[in-house]
C-alpha cells in the first residue's frame, strides 16, 4: 500500500479522493509532471519544476509551487514509499468547482497530488532489442508544448501500437515528425548529425531531451534542432526516443522499415550510458 501526497497530506493511496467536479476530471483542466527516481534520487529535479510552473502560466492555474516544499515533499514519498528506482507524478488541477465551461472564481484551491511508480528504468530490456515503431498522423490539440493531462489521442495511439504488434508509435503532420506519443523523437544521419525537433507550441519540450543535447553536443556531437520527415528517419543511421521513463531508448525499425542495421546503435547506446551516467552523477 503507498503513501500519496494530496492536498497537503500524505496519506494512505486508498485514502485518497479527488471530487466528482475537479475540474481536472471533468475537462482535462490540468497540468502534470512524471520525474525520474534513480538510486533514490530525482532526476533533473529544477528543470521539471521549472517546465511545470511554465505550464501552469500557461494555462493560468492559480497554483504557486513555491507555497509547498516541494523537495521535501518528493523526498518524503520516496521515503516511505522505499522507492529505489521508477518515477513521481504528480498533477495539479484548476480545482473543484460547479461544471462549467467558464473557469471557476478566483481563489478556488487548486487539487494536487503525487504519487511514486516502482520501475526498472536502467535495466530495461527494450534497451537491447531496440523500439519498433508505426507512424499516425497527429491530432492532438496545438498546444502540446503544455504539459496537460489531455492525453485521449496518445493513448488510443499506443493502443493502436500494441494492436499492430510492435512498441509505439510516432506522431506526424504530413510527412514530419512531431514527437512521440510520451517521448521525444531523435535521429543520427549517416554523417553523424543528432537531429531533433526543433522546440515550439508542436512538441513537448522534454527535459530528458534537454539534457541529452547538452551530452551530445559535450561528447563533440553536432545537434540540429530542426524538422525531419519520415524518410528521413527511415534512412538515419540510428534512431531514438527520449523521456523521463525510457531516458534514451534505441528505434530500430519504423512502419516496417530496419534502421541501420535493424539493432540498437553503438552512438546511441553510448548516450544511453552516458545519460544514466549523468543521472547517477545528480545528488
Amino acid at each position: 500500500m503507498r503513501t500519496v501526497y494530496i492536498n497537503g497530506q500524505f496519506v494512505a493511496e486508498h485514502a485518497a479522493h479527488v471530487s466528482i467536479f475537479d475540474r481536472g476530471l471533468l475537462f482535462a483542466d490540468a497540468v502534470y509532471e512524471v520525474f525520474s527516481v534513480l538510486d533514490g534520487r530525482v532526476i533533473d529535479y529544477a528543470a521539471h519544476m521549472m517546465r511545470l510552473e511554465r505550464s501552469l502560466a500557461e494555462m493560468t492555474i492559480d497554483y504557486d509551487c513555491s507555497a509547498a516544499d516541494w523537495p521535501g515533499i518528493v523526498a518524503t514519498l520516496i521515503e516511505r514509499n522505499a522507492l529505489t528506482e521508477g518515477t513521481i507524478y504528480l498533477q495539479i488541477s484548476r480545482g473543484a468547482a460547479d461544471r462549467d465551461f467558464l473557469f471557476p472564481k478566483p481563489g478556488t484551491p487548486a487539487t494536487v497530488f503525487a504519487f511514486t511508480q516502482a520501475r526498472a528504468l536502467v535495466a530495461n530490456p527494450m534497451a537491447e532489442r531496440g523500439m519498433r515503431i508505426i507512424t499516425r498522423p497527429d491530432r492532438r490539440w496545438g498546444r502540446r508544448d503544455i504539459k496537460t493531462v489531455q492525453l485521449l489521442y496518445a493513448s488510443m495511439m499506443k493502443m493502436e501500437a500494441k494492436a499492430a504488434g510492435v512498441d509505439d508509435c510516432w506522431l506526424i503532420e504530413g510527412d514530419v515528425v512531431t514527437e512521440g506519443t510520451s517521448q521525444n523523437a531523435c535521429i543520427i544521419t549517416p554523417n553523424g548529425l543528432l537531429v531533433t525537433r526543433d522546440l515550439g507550441h508542436h512538441i513537448l519540450p522534454g527535459v530528458t531531451r534537454l539534457s541529452l543535447i547538452d551530452i551530445a553536443r559535450a561528447s563533440g556531437i553536432t545537434v540540429e534542432e530542426r524538422p525531419f520527415t519520415i524518410a528521413e528517419a527511415q534512412g538515419a543511421a540510428e534512431a531514438f526516443v527520449t523521456s523521463a521513463s525510457l531516458f534514451v531508448m534505441p528505434v530500430v525499425e519504423i512502419d516496417g522499415l530496419r534502421i541501420g542495421d535493424g539493432r540498437p546503435g553503438m552512438e546511441t547506446m553510448a548516450l544511453r550510458k552516458a545519460y544514466i551516467d549523468h543521472a547517477r552523477a545528480q545528488g
